[in-house]
């Protein structure tokens, strides 16, 4: 991989969450591609928060100059850890995702507040792990996932999206974060408005918690799928910033 930024432009990392993969950026990327952005879409092997945020670790140290990091959903506690102590780093971008603070999980937030459509739509699939040892998947019902996750999203990219589910990890779920980088670098979240999987008002709790520039947008959950040309905008607001603070 070529891994030399280009020039002043910061390097965006865009970071997917559970059950999908980085072709869910694919019109952010577009739009991003356009304005001259090298972009990545980071492959999140959605195992477990600790891991999943070394892995992004280590790529990121591949990478020359300034970076944006950008996270949906589960992808949002993956920055959020990945970003701590990288100078590189100068932008947290959060679409719709989970701005955790130290020893909080994804399972506790999503106790928040009510309106999450996702507890009732999980299924667990057991497996065993290489060394013996049993795990457990999680998957969201595929008829209930238009309704939980791309309410604004056309039938048929619904229905495909849904089919092509990846495996989350339930120890993700249940994972405790460690010291978030929000508290040192510069973020933004896009809210969605329509969201049923993640609360608006538990998105505003972290939001504001985390100091954020909010934008809100009335999008479901796959806010970069249906909203792109939101999403895009919001990364090059904190690509500028960083680029503006570092000069």
């Amino acid at each position: 991989m070529d891994s030399t930024g280009n020039g002043s432009q910061p390097t965006v990392v865009l970071v997917h969450g559970a059950w999908g993969d980085a072709t869910g950026f694919d019109g952010v990327i577009r739009i991003l591609h356009d304005q001259g952005y090298r972009t990545i879409g980071f492959a999140n092997p959605l195992r477990g928060l600790q891991g999943d945020a070394q892995y992004l670790a280590d790529l990121l140290k591949t990478i020359e100059g300034p970076i944006v990091l950008v996270g949906h959903s589960y992808g949002g506690a993956v920055i959020t850890n990945a970003a701590r102590g990288n100078d590189q780093v100068v932008g947290l971008v959060y679409l719709a995702g989970w701005a955790l603070d130290e020893g909080e999980s994804i399972g506790q937030l999503l106790e928040l507040n009510e309106g999450s459509l996702v507890p009732t739509g999980l299924r667990e699939v057991p497996f065993t792990n290489a060394d013996g040892s049993d795990g457990v998947d999680l998957y969201l019902d595929q008829d209930a996932f238009p309704e939980i996750f791309a309410g604004d999203v056309d039938d048929d990219t619904a229905r495909v999206m849904g089919a092509a589910l990846r495996p989350w990890s339930a120890a993700a779920l249940a994972a405790e974060s460690g010291p978030p980088a929000w508290k040192s670098v510069p973020s933004w979240y896009l809210l969605g408005t329509d969201d049923k999987a993640i609360p608006p008002a538990t998105q505003r709790f972290m939001a504001e918690r985390a100091g954020s520039t909010i934008e809100e947008v009335p999008a479901s959950h796959a806010c970069m799928v249906s909203q792109p040309e939101a999403s895009a905008k919001l990364v090059m607001a904190a690509a500028e910033a960083g680029v503006a603070a570092a000069a």
